[in-house]
């Protein structure tokens, strides 16, 4: 059951990295979306390996194959299965791992829980997996659209290099622009050379990226243990290399005071809204109406050029220098995998919430 996510909208992950290819089940979507292929590709094509001179050079087609599901261009509210064809898959370039445990990658761990491991990428563990999430993130951001929700995420840390600005004030239009999605131009640049320099030295570098939800109505996430951002939380941690979730001012909030932090209720007109959002437009779990923002962070890449002391699987000590193709910053390809998770649990929600469907 951990290859499914959802409850309502669910989405079964199905493939490994050097198989024949990866894809997905998509069960619940509501009928009488139209499913634009040509959307669900372009959103695939920002997540496939190649983009630029700052991603690993592996070149994959990424084209996404729709079997069932669909009629006349919309969906018939039955099953979606799709696939994604493995086609760029160097093999050999993993020979020299299949006795030896990289460090903080999943080969210890996974072959202590199942007995035996694909050494070939990771297999399952590889971030090849997250493809599939984009293909069906990308079916429930069609839905959500017409619901006038909208989902922007965006690299705002590199390192020790981060954006000055706030959400509020960057220019969004600016993320597609740029090999690193980081909606300031200077900030990008700086990014952009930094992780340069790591590629040549043969290391890698993390960060984090922002997202924001816009349009998103009152009354999504459910009391305990549903809560927004605990499903949001959830979701963004199910994502390779993830290690840290914060929503609102986050753990900035430790050292503000109540005063501070709290968010005054204001009227408008005949609405009630709040005059700060400090909470990231949740409070008690449920989405009071604001733009929902928060923050993910990504570990550095753990495959490196570096030569590493390690063991192999009789228990030597032995130095690893890896080699293959690999990204050195992980961020720019992971921000449609970020919006492809909350658009899935955010439809999720909306159709638990018992609406009318879109």
């Amino acid at each position: 059951m951990s290859n499914i996510i959802g409850k309502l909208f669910t989405f079964t992950s199905f493939g490994e990295s050097h198989g024949k290819g990866i894809g997905g089940i998509v069960d619940g979507c509501p009928s009488g979306i139209e499913l634009d292929e040509d959307f669900v590709q372009l959103e695939l094509n920002r997540r496939r390996p190649g983009q630029s001179d700052i991603s690993t050079p592996r070149k994959e087609g990424d084209k996404v194959e729709f079997l069932s599901g669909t009629f006349e261009g919309k969906t018939t509210g039955t099953p979606i299965a799709f696939v994604i064809w493995n086609e760029n898959q160097h093999s050999s370039d993993y020979d020299h791992l299949k006795e030896v445990y990289r460090p903080s990658h999943a080969d210890y761990t996974y072959q202590q829980k199942y007995g035996i491991r694909d050494h070939r990428g990771g297999g399952r563990s590889s971030a090849r997996e997250t493809a599939s999430r984009v293909v069906a993130g990308a079916i429930a951001k069609l839905a959500l659209r017409k619901l006038g929700i909208e989902i922007t995420a965006f690299t705002s840390q590199v390192g020790h290099i981060a954006m000055p600005l706030n959400y509020e004030s960057a220019d969004l239009s600016f993320i597609e622009n740029n090999a690193v999605r980081c909606p300031d131009r200077e900030t990008a640049e700086k990014m952009i050379a930094y992780i340069k320099q790591l590629k040549a030295e043969g290391d890698s570098i993390g960060g984090i990226i922002s997202c924001i939800i816009k349009g998103v109505p009152l009354g999504l996430g459910e009391p305990i243990f549903d809560k927004l951002q605990a499903r949001l939380a959830q979701a963004m941690l199910s994502i390779n290399a993830t290690h840290g979730f914060d929503y609102g001012r986050g753990f900035e909030g430790v050292s503000l005071k109540g005063s501070e932090m709290n968010d005054p209720f204001v009227k408008v007109g005949d609405l009630v809204t709040t005059k700060t959002n400090n909470s990231g437009g949740i409070q008690g779990g449920i989405s009071n109406g604001q733009d929902i923002y928060f923050r993910v962070l990504f570990k550095p890449v753990a495959t490196i050029a570096k030569k590493q002391d390690t063991l192999d699987t009789h228990l030597n000590e032995v130095e690893l220098e890896a080699r293959g193709r690999h990204d050195p910053c992980v961020l720019p390809r992971a921000v449609p995998i970020v919006e492809a998770m909350a658009a899935m649990t955010l439809l999720d929600l909306y159709l638990t919430k018992g609406t009318p469907t879109p």
